[in-house]
C-alpha cells in the first residue's frame, strides 16, 4: 500500500458554536474543542505515524498538537492549508451576510468555484493550494500513515478533488468539527476515498457519559 492520509478537521470554536463564518481569523479551540481532539487522539493513539502536518491557524495546529501526544512526531506547519478567506464575511453569520452582501452571497452559493468573496479568495484559488499541498505530502512519503489537520473547506476540496466532482457543489460534502476522513494514494493521482466524516470517537464517548448517570 502507498501512502495513507487521515484527514482531520479542527475541533471546534466557538465561533463554530455560534455559525459565524471563520476563514482565517485566527480564532482558537473552545473547550469542547480541545475535548474533541483528545478524543480523537485517543482514537489513534496505537496507530505508526510516519508524519503530522498541520495548517498553520491555531484550531488546526492546536488539535494536531493535542492529537500528536500521543506520538513522538513533529508538526510542520503548512499555510497552504489555511481555512478559505472569507474576506469581510469573516465574523458574521449567513444572515448577516445576506443582510449586508444579498447579490454576492446569491452568486457564491450558485457557483462558488470562481466567485470571489468580497475581499477573500474564490474556492478554485483554495483547491489550487490545497491539492498541491497535499501532492507534495503524498510525494514525501511512498508508503505509511499521515496525519493532517486542516479545515472543513480544505478537506472537502480535497475529497471532491479525489472524488472528481463538480466543485460548485463541494459545500455538500458534510464536515463536522473534530471528524476523521482517510484517503489512500497508491498512486500520486489516484487516490481512494475509504472514510468520510466519521464521528464514532465523539459518538462512543457520548454513550458512555449517559451510561454512567
Amino acid at each position: 500500500m502507498g501512502c495513507r492520509i487521515y484527514l482531520v478537521r479542527h475541533g471546534e470554536t466557538e465561533w463554530n458554536a455560534s455559525l459565524k463564518y471563520q476563514g482565517q481569523t485566527d480564532v482558537p479551540l473552545s473547550g469542547k474543542g480541545r475535548q474533541q481532539a483528545d478524543l480523537l487522539g485517543k482514537r489513534l493513539d496505537a496507530l505508526e505515524i510516519e508524519g503530522f502536518y498541520s495548517s498553520n491557524l491555531i484550531r488546526a495546529y492546536d488539535t494536531a498538537m493535542i492529537i500528536s501526544q500521543h506520538h513522538n512526531q513533529e508538526i510542520v506547519k503548512l499555510p497552504e492549508l489555511k481555512e478559505l478567506n472569507f474576506g469581510l464575511w469573516e465574523g458574521m453569520n449567513f444572515n448577516e451576510i445576506k443582510s449586508k452582501y444579498p447579490e454576492e452571497i446569491k452568486m457564491w452559493w450558485e457557483k462558488p468555484l470562481h466567485t470571489r468573496v468580497p475581499g477573500g479568495e474564490t474556492i478554485d484559488e483554495m483547491i489550487k493550494r490545497t491539492v498541491k499541498a497535499v501532492k507534495t505530502i503524498v510525494k514525501s512519503h511512498n508508503k505509511g500513515n499521515i496525519v493532517l489537520v486542516s479545515h472543513g473547506g480544505v478537506i472537502r476540496s480535497i475529497v471532491g478533488t479525489v472524488l472528481g466532482m463538480d466543485m460548485n457543489n463541494y459545500w455538500r460534502l458534510r464536515l463536522d468539527n473534530a471528524c476523521l476522513n482517510i484517503i489512500d494514494f497508491p498512486e500520486l493521482d489516484k487516490g481512494i476515498l475509504m472514510l468520510f466524516n466519521d464521528l464514532s470517537h465523539l459518538e462512543s464517548a457520548a454513550a458512555s457519559r449517559l451510561c454512567a448517570k
